[in-house]
Order: C-alpha cells, then structure tokens, then sequence
C-alpha cells in the first residue's frame, strides 16, 4: 500500500508539473493567465470529485484499501484549489487587494468559488486522525459532509464562470449528480435497513 500511496501521490503531481512544462515551453495558449487560472480550477474540481468516488467505488470493487487514499485526494483537491485561487490574486491581479475584494463582491462566480475555498479549509485542516479524535466521529462527520456541498458549488462556480460553451460544466455536473444520486440512494438504504430493524418482534 505504501508504494501505491507514494505512486499515487507522484500522479497527483502530474498536472502541476504539466503545466510548467507548458509554460517552459510556450504552450499555455494566447491568454496563459487564464489559461493556467482554469486548468488550476479544472484539478481543483477534479480531484474533489475523485474524492467522493471512493468510496461508491470501494463498494462496488470491494477494494477496502482505497479509503486509505480518499484523504490524499481531498488534500489535493485543496491544494489545487489554493493555487487557484492564490494564482488569481498573485499573477491575474497581481495582490491589488481592492480589485480583488470588488471581483468578490460582484461577480456572483468569484463569490462562491471564495466561499467554497473558505469552507475547504476547515475540512483540510481537520483532515488528521489527531483531529477527528479530537472532534469526535460524529462531528467530523458532520463537518465533512460540507463536502458535498462545496463541490455543487464548484460545479456552479464553473458553470457561471463559463459564457458560451458549457460542455465541460456539464460533465462535471454530470458526474456530481451520479455521485450525490448514489449517496441519496446508500442514505436511504440504510433508512430503510433500520426501519425494518426496529420493525422486528423481540426474539
């Protein structure tokens, strides 16, 4: 496992290390800002709707171990996500605090992507076992399920960003829905599992 998480997190690399490639190498398109901004947010987007498949896809593999990357990946998504956005403030709006804060304001598509940012921060750095000792299992729990949550709003952020082709959105939108679909269907499972318990006469 230790070799396949060492392997795995190296992948997980690949499109950073992409992208300066590109940029040594002239091939960030005629806007390279932009250009580097999307693909920072396409990762970000990615890699946190990788994170929800695991474990849907644990449970149809049987393959148990996969949980022990499921953090790895949330990390990253984060991680591509804070480049994202700090990209956008260093390099697009080269740290002028005020455009910034007006872009926020304004733009409906800046706003959440902000605020989805801000809730992936207290997720990351709950991330540890240390914390989720700390916090308890059940309000970890709880507090993780804003998982959910910020990546609608990512797709949504996308979506609103983009303004003629929305094709990529979609998929993405695509992809979330039968992620929350198998989500909503496990919950109710698991309702119903528990009902019919409670149903039982006493042996």
């Amino acid at each position: 496992m230790r070799v396949f998480k060492a392997a795995l997190f190296l992948l997980c690399l690949v499109p950073l290390a992409h992208l300066g490639w590109l940029g040594t190498h002239a091939g960030l398109s005629a806007n390279p800002i932009e250009f580097v901004i999307r693909s920072l947010g396409d990762w970000a987007l990615t890699f946190l709707l990788i994170t929800l498949g695991v474990t849907p896809l644990r449970r149809l593999t049987g393959w148990n171990s996969l949980i022990r990357v499921r953090r790895m990946l949330g990390l990253f998504a984060f991680f591509y996500a804070s480049l994202h956005f700090l990209f956008y403030v260093g390099v697009d709006q080269f740290f002028d605090f005020h455009a910034i804060f007006q872009d926020i304001a304004k733009r409906p598509y800046i706003t959440l992507g902000f605020v989805c940012l801000l809730a992936l921060i207290p997720l990351a750095v709950t991330s540890t076992n240390a914390m989720q000792r700390r916090l308890g299992g059940k309000r970890w729990v709880r507090l993780h399920r804003l998982v959910y949550g910020i990546a609608i709003g990512g797709v949504v952020h996308y979506w609103w960003m983009v303004k003629r082709d929305i094709t990529v959105p979609l998929i993405y939108a695509l992809v979330l829905g039968v992620l929350l679909a198998a989500r909503l269907w496990r919950l109710r499972r698991r309702a119903r599992l528990a009902s019919a318990a409670l149903s039982r006469p006493p042996a």
